[in-house]
């Protein structure tokens, strides 16, 4: 049965992985769930509180880094309040929308923003990219989050 549950554990941390490129999935919940699992089926004797605090902790910090990482990029270029408030709530709202709706509702979002407080439709679409380059460094940041995540875990494991 344990070889079972590592097996699980793995196929979580390899698709939280993949789930940080594809937004269907949630990456870094998941990688921190395969390793709570792993250490669960040790008995925590190599993998204890201290490391899992350490973990989740990293783990939080990388959710928040994607949530806030497109008003981030929008706010990079200069971008208004309301394209900040758009930004935000294109975010949540395109959550919904499976992984158009994680692409596109940042964009969307901050571009409608930015229309609605009466600025060119150039200038809004320069903050709607602005968006979704702050959406591509916080997906690098979630990547290399992850690989420190799974690199700490292995640590622990190593010298546990």
């Amino acid at each position: 049965m344990d070889i079972a549950l590592y097996v699980l554990a793995a196929l979580l941390m390899i698709g939280g992985f993949v789930g940080n490129i594809l937004p269907a999935l949630p990456g870094i919940p998941m990688i921190f769930g395969g390793i709570w699992l792993a250490a669960a089926v040790n008995e925590y004797q190599r993998v204890g509180t201290g490391w899992l605090l350490v973990l989740g902790a990293l783990g939080a910090f990388g959710v928040l880094v994607d949530f806030m990482a497109g008003v981030l990029g929008a706010k990079r270029v200069g971008a208004s309040k309301a394209a900040l408030w758009g930004a935000s709530l294109g975010t949540v709202i395109g959550m919904f929308f499976g992984i158009p709706g994680l692409l596109l509702g940042p964009f969307v979002g901050a571009l409608a923003g930015e229309l609605a407080s009466g600025k060119s439709v150039l200038r809004s679409a320069h903050v709607g990219v602005g968006t979704w380059l702050g959406l591509l460094f916080g997906t690098l940041v979630k990547l290399v989050i992850s690989l420190l995540m799974i690199g700490l875990f292995g640590f622990a494991m190593l010298i546990g």
